[in-house]
């Protein structure tokens, strides 16, 4: 049910090539090029400039893109919701998520889920691009997706858990032992910066709490290899307490003299859409995430 001519047109433009799109949704380069000429015959558009090494929207491609990606997230909800209408039992729910929560919450939420509804599959989507995140949720590739900012795409969201952000120092650092980290020492100590994609907005709204800026001396984009350099006695950084409950490093870790933090929620497209899988999903996330953290206000 869903439209073949539809993803193949959103992947192209997302992924900038025919020959990825192929592989990634399987199918032959020359398939994809089939679908998207037919799309292009279909409404009469032009809507890719084909050039030497890759391929991007043209102006009436980009007009139409957004409306595409509306209706072919629309038609995978319909082919979703037939399917359930067919086996009320089984179904599939494609879950997006960043890496710490992948890590430390998926598992056990998971085995939560599957204990309750046991005839429904789980895929799970590890993307750490929260931008790509938002998306997956918006386009349909996923049903619902773990997010610090589904404002950002309107996405419906289920607030899960605040996610202090935290000030890690090696172990025989001086403030090591202290109660808070200085606000002065944010400025003036050596700071390890995580950098990818929507994370150094992220980590960087501490050191705006705290009015200060950070004296970078190393960008890396990879928090382990950030733990690593900072158990190392290179600098500090700040990371969120999530991806700290069990460490690979030796480090300290404290707050901020003005704390900060993050909020995590479960996002999907829209509430009145999403499957009965999807919904069941999130009830089962709601209650296991409370149940994980029973002193925390969780909504």
């Amino acid at each position: 049910m869903a439209n073949q001519k539809y993803d193949a047109f959103l992947t192209v433009a997302r992924l900038g090539s025919f020959k990825a799109a192929a592989e990634e949704l399987g199918y032959t380069q020359a398939g994809i090029s089939y679908l998207v000429n037919a799309l292009e015959k279909e409404l009469g558009l032009t809507l890719f400039v084909r050039e030497y090494g890759g391929v991007h929207l043209t102006g009436e491609g980009r007009e139409v893109l957004g409306l595409v990606q509306a209706i072919n997230a629309d038609e995978h909800a319909l082919a979703t919701r037939v399917r359930e209408l067919n086996d009320l039992e089984g179904g599939l729910v494609r879950v997006g998520s960043f890496t710490s929560v992948a890590i430390e919450w998926f598992p056990g939420i998971a085995k939560a889920f599957l204990d309750r509804y046991p005839k429904i599959d789980l895929k799970l989507l590890c993307v750490d691009d929260e931008e790509e995140l938002l998306n997956a949720a918006w386009e349909g590739r996923a049903d619902c997706a773990f997010s610090v900012a589904p404002q950002k795409r309107g996405l419906d969201a289920v607030p899960l858990h605040t996610d202090p952000l935290l000030v890690v120092l090696p172990p025989g650092h001086p403030l090591a032992g202290e109660p808070v980290f200085p606000t002065e020492a944010l400025a003036s100590e050596p700071y390890i910066q995580l950098q990818g994609n929507a994370r150094p907005s992220e980590m960087e709204a501490l050191f705006e709490a705290n009015g200060v800026t950070p004296n970078v001396r190393f960008t890396v984009d990879s928090d382990y290899a950030v733990m690593s350099m900072v158990s190392a006695g290179l600098g500090f950084s700040v990371l969120p307490s999530l991806i700290l409950r069990r460490t690979l490093f030796p480090l300290a870790v404290l707050p901020a003299e003005r704390e900060c933090a993050r909020e995590i929620s479960l996002a999907v497209r829209s509430q009145d859409t999403a499957s009965a899988a999807t919904r069941a999903f999130a009830e089962v996330t709601r209650e296991w995430v409370a149940e994980q953290y029973p002193a925390a206000q969780v909504r």
